[in-house]
This record gives structure tokens, C-alpha cells and sequence, in this order.
């Protein structure tokens, strides 16, 4: 499996993991010239910009780690634009989803989801 497709399979897991506690996916792979945001869901009066990392194991490090600051920089951007562009009055925050899947798509996956990441 290629690295586009495992990152797909990771996003979806993500989105499956936020519906199923009552979060509405707004927008899936939001790109512009600042940068990529992989989920932007909401749920009560929360609008989550969320960053999903998939790694097989935590063996050299945590999945959050790897949302360095200068993505998180990109990601804040982006998140900027997409708000200068949809008129909401939902209170924006940013997520990360990090999805554990040794096996790769054929086994069980662990999720853990971290609210309030980074600002």
C-alpha cells in the first residue's frame, strides 16, 4: 500500500471514528496555497480542524509528534482561510486524531483523539 493510499485509510478511520460520536464531517482534504487540512468536523458549537497521523506503532514516537510546529503553522493558515471564507459562529478548534494500525488496513486499529492539540 502506497503512502497517499495509507494516508486516505487513516483519514477515513478518523471520520468514521468522529461520526460515530455525533460529529458531522464538514469537509474532508480542505487545500489551499497555506497548506492541507485533513478533517474539519463540527459538533455542538465546536468547529474541529483536525490533523490525522497514522503510524503502524508508537516505536519512534508518538503519532501527535509528528505535528510539528511549523505544520501546525500551515494548518492554522489554512484554517484562517477556510474561515475567511465560511461565515460560521461555531468556535474553532484544533484537533489531532492519531490512528495505530500495525497490521495496516487488514487488522484492528487503535484511535486516540486529542482536543485542543496545539493554537
Amino acid at each position: 500500500m502506497d503512502k497517499r493510499s495509507l494516508g486516505q485509510f487513516g483519514e477515513e478511520q478518523a471520520a468514521r471514528y468522529l461520526r460515530r460520536r455525533f460529529y458531522s464531517i464538514v469537509e474532508r482534504n480542505y487545500r489551499c496555497r497555506f497548506g492541507e487540512i485533513d478533517l474539519i468536523a463540527k459538533r455542538g458549537g465546536i468547529l474541529a480542524f483536525v490533523e490525522v497521523k497514522l503510524r503502524r506503532d508508537d516505536a519512534h514516537g508518538e503519532a501527535r509528534e509528528f505535528v510539528t510546529g511549523q505544520k501546525q503553522q500551515r494548518v492554522l493558515a489554512a484554517a484562517q482561510l477556510w474561515l475567511s471564507l465560511h461565515e460560521t459562529a461555531l468556535q474553532p478548534r484544533f484537533d489531532v486524531i492519531e490512528v495505530y494500525a500495525p497490521q495496516g488496513e487488514n487488522g484492528p486499529v487503535k484511535i486516540n483523539h486529542i482536543e485542543n492539540a496545539f493554537m
